[in-house]
């Protein structure tokens, strides 16, 4: 029986199939050349991507870092045999620098190195497949949308093509289906970290590169990331300084520990977004909705710090007014009951008529000193409703801000 070029023996051994291949020594068709006998026919290579740890996704570097098993697979027309010929091998090993490897790159890749020793053989099947599995560990370019950090879902992609052989002498399909892909690298997946994977799909697409166009094979890797940690380390203190920032206005502003106790929190939340700007990346198109939640807080504490300075200001005017009418009103009591006695003491030629009218209106002002304590009580009935007034829009400002917050973070 013959298939293609090669005479089929009867043998029983590895050996004798390997003699038979012409794969015992270095051959250049079989190592160089494309494994048809048409070269107007393309050669069909298949791929599937089975990730089976994430182990960094760098935010800043818009990087990501994956352990993944790539299976290639690709029919070679030149090492088809009868198993029945052998006794029944339909299938055997042999290294893969004896025979044509296609030339798959990842366009995406930053960096690519073996997650293990690199894999120096290839298995073979009657049929006339070779099958390259290799596991790798994998550094690429993702564009990654930061807007809903930290409750957002990335998709990074893979995209597999040859750099060498345009698509009328090498195209790249997927093995096997996404669900198969998605269900066998969640059950492989070895770590439990950040993040965690939801789904691999394949798609095709071509790229027109130096005259001749590449079959691509793009894979879509959906990650989802886990954002207890962000909860607890940024948006629960930054919420739990909101609600402290409210209950102040219920403290005693007497002493000034009410407006040192704002401005401490004005700076817990400035430490913690030099702790974010460390995280995110600067060159996002939009702002994430963590920074504006963060710095829309920053800003209403400082709106409430000087709200509170300004009604310390207007009850502390208000009793120096107080204090002043009541002084005034103290001294001209006594200059009045000391001015029978003044009069005999001093004679005629030093009290003028001056003197006296002023005397006479100190006088009058002491016996009604309604006008001041009226003053100082404009003062107080100010700063009063200035408060009440800044409390209620507070409040209805910080309700509206965080239902809009919580709507663009968990709405798709």
């Amino acid at each position: 029986m013959c298939l293609g070029w090669v005479t089929a023996t009867n043998s029983c051994s590895y050996k004798g199939l390997i003699e038979h291949l012409g794969l015992d020594s270095d051959n250049f068709q079989m190592t160089s050349l494309r494994p048809v006998y048409n070269w107007s026919h393309p050669t069909k290579v298949y791929v599937d991507l089975y990730v089976t740890s994430i182990t960094d996704v760098n935010e800043k570097a818009q990087s990501f870092e994956t352990q993944a098993t790539i299976v290639l697979g690709w029919i070679n027309e030149f090492t088809r045999w009868n198993a029945s010929n052998f006794c029944g091998i339909f299938t055997t090993t042999i290294q893969k620098d004896k025979m044509w490897i296609p030339d798959i790159t990842i366009a995406e890749s930053i960096k690519a190195e073996f997650a293990s020793v690199e894999n120096p053989y290839v298995k073979m099947l009657d049929i006339g497949v070779v099958v390259l599995p290799q596991t790798v560990i994998l550094t690429t370019a993702c564009k990654m949308d930061l807007y809903k950090f930290p409750f957002d879902v990335q998709k990074c992609d893979l995209t597999v093509q040859s750099s060498l052989y345009s698509i009328n002498e090498l195209t790249v399909d997927p093995f096997s289906g996404a669900s198969f892909m998605t269900a066998s690298s969640k059950k492989a997946f070895q770590t439990q970290g950040e993040w965690e994977l939801l789904s691999i799909t394949a798609s095709k697409s071509n790229l027109s590169t130096l005259g001749y166009v590449l079959d691509q094979l793009k894979f879509q890797i959906t990650i989802k990331r886990r954002p207890l940690l962000y909860i607890i380390n940024f948006i629960s203190p930054v919420f739990c300084f909101l609600v402290l920032d409210v209950a102040t206005f219920f403290m005693d502003s007497a002493g000034g520990e009410k407006l040192g106790f704002k401005v401490t929190l004005l700076l817990a939340i400035s430490v913690l977004l030099l702790i974010l700007n460390d995280t995110l990346p600067s060159t996002a198109n939009e702002v994430p909705l963590i920074g504006v939640f963060c710095s829309v807080i920053f800003s209403l504490i400082g709106i409430s710090i000087l709200e509170s300075i300004l009604v310390d200001f207007l009850m502390a005017r208000g009793d120096q007014i107080h204090s002043e009418a009541l002084e005034d009103s103290t001294s001209t009591v006594t200059d009045s009951n000391s001015l029978p006695e003044t009069a005999k003491d001093r004679s005629d030629e030093r009290l003028t008529t001056l003197e006296r009218l002023r005397q006479i209106l100190k006088f009058r002002t002491a016996a009604n000193p309604k006008g001041g304590a009226k003053t100082s009580g404009c003062w107080h009935r100010a700063a009063m409703i200035i408060n009440t007034t800044f409390i209620i829009i507070y409040i209805l400002a910080i309700i509206v801000f965080l239902s809009v917050v919580g709507k663009a973070w968990f709405t798709e």
